[in-house]
Formats: structure tokens, C-alpha cells, sequence
């Protein structure tokens, strides 16, 4: 047996689990890179995956290994360098594993991440959040479903994975009404609730009854829903929204612009608010990715600006304040 196959299984059990305590996406995410890899380089090498040494995946077939996902399986270049980060992670333990592979290893970390313009994000007006959440039919028990987890994905923001993890017990609708939830890096947060979601959980814990631990937004079976099963539900009620509200269908709306368009309107407030609802880790975060969206919030501040550099001195009435 080579080296790697050990290697691997110590990453996963005693460097991911053990130390670092990842979530189980974080673990799948890293098992599903490295799954590619070794079969993408068992293709190349001619071995078969427990034939391959840690010298074989050496830097120039990691870098051939991140050109093949962009152009033969076509991932996005924020996907590829999630996958190199898997692998700068896994070249990491195994240079404290194997120090005598420390050459070709340095070589594997000397890889960067892909350099890639960032696209403005995508978001709902208020006309296209109220023809979305209009569109479920609320005479079905499913329709009820879909409308309550709309109304608290677009209210709260909470992440799709987030969403589906939501349990009973997590609904606080007394005093200081809010959501629970368990976001990235295993932090704790709480999200606040409006009247109307207040009012639309309300209505669905009464009819969802079941245990505390039960999933707030379960399948038809009571299972916890799946992140593609939310996916699809956004899909359909957005394209049935289009009927209504013709704007919406110029746009590809996934869950996560459910997320953008909470951050939208919070953006009005204050960006610690934002940082705080949206789970970010710091709020350069919040400010880099939303502040420069919101057109109108762009102009407001642009005529106050103005306003200001025009405005008469009262020391010089002649000239303006500024000059």
C-alpha cells in the first residue's frame, strides 16, 4: 500500500473530524474533490487509485487536474479554487505526515487561486418578493409549505442549508420573537422575525405539529427537505410569479438571491445589521458585496453629497460651503 491512502484516511478522520471538527458539507465537499482527483489522475497515470503515491499528484497534474474542471466538466473558477482549497488543505496535513515529499508538496500549495471578476449580485424588487410569495397555492398543504419557507428565507436570509436544517424547536415565537440556526464555522446565530413571518410560522407550527426535533419545512414523508428540493420549489414558484410579474423572469432566481434580497433592504439600515442577520464573518464582507447594488441608495447619497458641496457658506454667502 502507498502512502496516500493512509494519508487520506488520517485527513478525513483525525485533521477534519477529530481537529477541526468540520461539518458534514465541508467534509462531503473535500471527499467529493478528492474523489475527482484520483480518478482523474488514475486516468492519466495509468494506476489504479491505491496504486497512487503522494509524488504522483505532484504540481503539474494538480494544474492539469483544475484546467480539466473548467473546461471539461465546465465549473465556474469560484468552484475550481474551492476545489484547490481541498487540496491546499489535504497537501497541508501531509506535509507534517511526510516531510520527505516536502518538495513536490511546497510545489502543490505554490498553486494560486484563480483571479475572477466579481458580478454584481442579483436580487428581488419588493413587487417581485410579493408575486413570488403570492404564488403558492395556500388551499394545499405543500402550497402552505412552500409559502412559509419563502416568507422566511426572503425575511430572515438564513442560507438554503441553513433552511433545510431548521427544526420545531428552533421557531421562537414569544417574546423577542426570532430563528435559531447553526451557520458556517458551526456559529450560533439569531435571527430576528417581522410581524409577518411571525404570523406565517404561527400559522405553520399549529398545522405542522409533530416534535421538537422534527424539520419545520419536512417532505411529504417528514423528512428533511433536500437543498436540490428547495431549489426546485424556488424555480417553480418563480416561473409561475413570471405570469404576474413579467420582471422576474429576465432573472435566474436560486435561493441564495432570496438571501441577496433580504441583505437588500438591509443594507437601508445599517451594514452592522446586515453582518449580523446574514451570518457574515466580518462586515468588509457585507459592505463589499452589497453596498455598491442598490442603485437608489447610490443616488440618495449622491444628491446628498451634492447638496452639501452647494450649500452657501454662512461665513461667505457668495460661496459655496465647501470652497
Amino acid at each position: 500500500m502507498s502512502l496516500l491512502a493512509p494519508t487520506l484516511q488520517a485527513f478525513f478522520t483525525t485533521r477534519l473530524i477529530g481537529q477541526q471538527q468540520a461539518s458534514p458539507h465541508t467534509v462531503a465537499a473535500y471527499r467529493d474533490t478528492l474523489r475527482l482527483l484520483l480518478r482523474y489522475a488514475a486516468d492519466h497515470t495509468g494506476q489504479q487509485p491505491s496504486q497512487l503515491d503522494i509524488a504522483d499528484l505532484d504540481a503539474p497534474l494538480i494544474g492539469a487536474f483544475l484546467t480539466h474542471l473548467e473546461a471539461d466538466r465546465h465549473n465556474s473558477i469560484r468552484t475550481r479554487n474551492a476545489r484547490l482549497a481541498a487540496i491546499h488543505s489535504l497537501f497541508r496535513f501531509a506535509a507534517l505526515q511526510h516531510p520527505e515529499h516536502a518538495d513536490s508538496i511546497q510545489r502543490v500549495l505554490a498553486i494560486p487561486p484563480k483571479r475572477f471578476q466579481r458580478m454584481l449580485v442579483s436580487y428581488l424588487t419588493r413587487a417581485e418578493v410579493t408575486a413570488l410569495l403570492n404564488t403558492p397555492d395556500v388551499t394545499t398543504w405543500i402550497g402552505r409549505r412552500d409559502q412559509t419557507l419563502l416568507t422566511v428565507a426572503v425575511q430572515t436570509g438564513l442560507r438554503v442549508g441553513e433552511l433545510v436544517t431548521l427544526r420545531r424547536s428552533d421557531v421562537v415565537i414569544t417574546t423577542g420573537p426570532h430563528l435559531r440556526c447553526l451557520g458556517r464555522g458551526r456559529k450560533e446565530r439569531i435571527t430576528p422575525l417581522t410581524p409577518n413571518g411571525v404570523t406565517a410560522l404561527r400559522a405553520w407550527l399549529a398545522e405542522r405539529q409533530g416534535t421538537p426535533t422534527e424539520p419545520l419545512f419536512p417532505t411529504r414523508r417528514g423528512t428533511s427537505m433536500s437543498i436540490d428540493a428547495v431549489e426546485y420549489l424556488v424555480a417553480k414558484h418563480v416561473q409561475a410569479a413570471a405570469r404576474d410579474c413579467p420582471s422576474i423572469s429576465g432573472k435566474h432566481v436560486t435561493p441564495h438571491v432570496l438571501r441577496h434580497s433580504c441583505a437588500m433592504s438591509l443594507a437601508e439600515v445599517h451594514p452592522r445589521v446586515g453582518q449580523e442577520r446574514l451570518g457574515h464573518a466580518n462586515v468588509s464582507i457585507t459592505l463589499d458585496t452589497y453596498s455598491h447594488v442598490d442603485l437608489d441608495l447610490q443616488a440618495a447619497a449622491a444628491a446628498r453629497v451634492a447638496a452639501l458641496l452647494t450649500a452657501p457658506d454662512p461665513d461667505e454667502p457668495g460661496l459655496p460651503k465647501f470652497l
